[in-house]
């Protein structure tokens, strides 16, 4: 099915972050700040980044350059309401600061982003959260400068408007998405991620090929209803800009994902990830993604005591972990099997960027063979059965995706929940 609107959209936007990346970026830390006027920071990590020194050089790097650094190292991998609540509090206990610096992946900078926008606003955390979970408050006041550097390839957090979150009462995930919450900068440095587990480097990988190939085949700009000025959106569906980005990570994640899973001293395919993980940011930043993004709230949400390779083990009575890159991929082959008559020339396309040789003929099949193959090769689970979910919570996983409407705007295809359905239920075995 397409979208024939009566008033087609003639307007796209594309917004970014300064962006500084290169190994050894992260020592001009000091500069940067001083050039956003900051002299008192917040310091933004977790336990786990936090061991590998990391924050700590970051911070008495900036101490050596007259900036006073106030370090929070207690984000919680996969971010709750709870958890974005505790940081928040010891930030507004802290303040005041001029500047917020994120050093982590995703659960860093998703935590800076929410204590940001409650430093600088009032309310409560689930007035912003995206409706119709939460208010769908937009905020009022402008936020501090964010710096985002990422040790992590693959939330793509450090290019986004976007903070991620499980609300575990209503055992979903979900965000709050707003321009202004978006880093004013990213500095990548690859040498950050040597440390990152090959199970780490795999599911984050796995969120990169999934924020450009979701880019890619999401709904073009001009399907939409033209809209007023005041009417935008950061994502606005694929487009020239986008889609630039979106082919370029892909051709790089087909050189170097592999062996930076399993060679990840490999300086050369480190690099090159964390590149392919910036391009997808750039684009899905701006595109936006859809259904397996959407589906993967309510699997993160749902799961049972499932624990991955790689991840920390979880504290006594917290449910297990399907980490976001996992879990977003373990519907994907099917989610593109489904979307593929919306623009078969585009999947294609992407199937082939990402496997050049790839032997099934042009078809709905190639671009879920190709992501199988990759999930197999970097030992992703191969299913939803694989992380403990069976047949009787396909209707609960359902209703969950279901509640992630401004992804599912995005997708190609009218979502329904018999598509839905069927997309998880022929995902809960893979191969």
């Amino acid at each position: 099915m397409s979208f024939e609107p009566t008033h087609p959209e003639s307007v796209f936007t594309y917004g970014a972050p300064q962006l500084k990346f290169g190994p050894g970026a992260r020592h001009e830390l000091g500069f940067d700040l001083g050039q956003l006027g900051a002299r008192r920071v917040l310091v933004v990590t977790d336990p786990g980044v936090a061991a590998t020194g990391a924050p700590a050089e970051i911070a008495q790097g900036l101490g050596r350059g007259g900036i006073e650094t106030v370090v929070f190292d207690r984000s919680h991998v996969e971010p709750t309401d709870a958890s974005l609540v505790e940081a928040v509090e010891f930030a507004r206990g802290s303040a005041p600061f001029d500047a917020v610096v994120a050093v982590g992946g995703g659960t860093a900078i998703d935590t800076a982003k929410a204590v940001n926008l409650l430093l600088t606003n009032d309310g409560e955390l689930m007035d912003y959260v995206n409706a119709p979970v939460g208010g769908g408050r937009a905020p009022g006041n402008s936020l501090l400068p964010l710096v985002a550097v990422p040790t992590t390839t693959g939330t793509g957090s450090e290019s986004t408007t976007i903070c991620v979150l499980d609300v575990v009462s209503q055992q979903v995930k979900t965000g709050i998405s707003h321009p202004r919450l978006r880093p004013t900068l990213a500095v990548v440095d690859p040498e950050l991620t040597i440390s990152q587990p090959a199970g780490v480097t795999a599911a984050s990988g796995l969120d990169i090929l999934c924020h450009a190939l979701e880019s890619y085949t999401a709904r073009p700009f001009t399907s939409y209803e033209a809209k007023s000025a005041e009417q935008r959106v950061p994502y606005c569906g694929s487009n020239p800009i986008s889609d630039l980005w979106c082919e370029k990570a892909l051709t790089l994640m087909s050189g170097s994902f592999r062996t930076a899973v399993h060679d990840g001293d490999d300086a050369a395919a480190r690099t090159e990830v964390a590149m392919a993980a910036t391009f997808a940011g750039l684009g899905f930043g701006n595109a936006g993604v859809h259904v397996p993004h959407a589906n993967a709230y309510p699997i993160a949400g749902q799961v049972g005591d499932f624990q991955p390779d790689g991840y920390p083990e979880r504290a006594a009575g917290e449910h297990g972990l399907v980490p976001h890159g996992m879990a977003v991929s373990l519907t994907a082959p099917e989610a593109f099997r489904w979307t593929f008559e919306a623009a078969p020339e585009r999947h294609v396309r992407a199937a082939r960027l990402l496997d050049p040789g790839a032997e099934e003929p042009d078809g709905p099949d190639l671009l879920p063979g190709v992501l199988t193959r990759i999930m197999r090769d970097v030992a992703i689970p191969s299913g939803l059965g694989a992380v403990g979910f069976g047949e009787g919570d396909v209707d609960a996983l359902t209703e969950g995706a279901l509640k992630q409407e401004r992804l599912l705007a995005t997708a190609p295809r009218t979502v329904t929940p018999e598509a839905l359905s069927g997309i998880l239920r022929r995902s809960l075995e893979l191969w």
